[in-house]
């Protein structure tokens, strides 16, 4: 009798243990460390790390506007270099926030996503004209057009997204900094409300 009662409690414990288990976001599966830590840029609390070339990326563009209300952050954009497409791609980007001060509205940001990622059928041409007209469209200068000045700006913020893109070692993208510490993985996640609660849990982590 004693060893069946023993047993009986053994296995209760057991389930007590299971249901104490919390669904905190787990470091290697919902989220990373990021080996360099990139607050000395002063980077959004969450900052989004993109590239205008990608379409994961644009289809995440649709899903921000749902992040930013379930976390309540204005989400950041910072734009890689990690190859010479990736780096052409971040100059149109730049030109742009450089002109706008800050982050461009998404129907830029939309229409910049389009303008480059044109069917194969588009020639060059087509997409430099397709570029042209979202910047002409708002009286700003093209990425074709800038002066000496302006050339010498945008690099400046095309060197810190280097800087950025070879400190946080981003191979792929879209992600999330959040806190210039943590990188969250996104193919670790269902859903956007997935992303929101691990980007919640990492703003609050010490």
């Amino acid at each position: 009798m004693n060893k069946i009662l023993s047993l009986f409690l053994m296995a209760t414990m057991a389930l007590l243990v299971g249901c104490s288990d919390n669904n905190d976001p787990k470091e290697g599966v919902q989220y990373e460390t990021l080996a360099n830590n990139l607050a000395t840029y002063r980077l959004p609390p969450v900052t989004e790390v993109f590239s205008l070339n990608c379409g994961h990326c644009r289809t995440m563009e649709e899903v921000i506007p749902q992040l930013e209300s379930l976390t309540n952050q204005s989400i950041g954009k910072v734009h890689v270099t990690f190859n010479e497409s990736a780096t052409v791609a971040a100059m149109i980007y730049y030109t742009a926030e450089m002109q706008v001060g800050g982050k461009p509205d998404r129907d830029m940001v939309n229409e910049l996503f389009a303008a480059l990622q044109m069917g194969n059928g588009a020639t060059m041409a087509d997409k430099q004209r397709a570029i042209e007209s979202v910047f002409h469209s708002r009286d700003l200068v093209s990425p074709y057009e800038l002066d000496k000045a302006q050339q010498a700006q945008m690099l400046g913020a095309i060197k810190i997204a280097e800087e950025i893109t070879e400190k946080g070692q981003f191979k792929g993208v879209p992600t999330f900094v959040v806190n210039g510490k943590y990188v969250v993985l996104t193919s670790g996640h269902q859903n956007a409300e997935g992303i929101a609660d691990t980007i919640n849990y990492l703003i609050n982590l010490k």
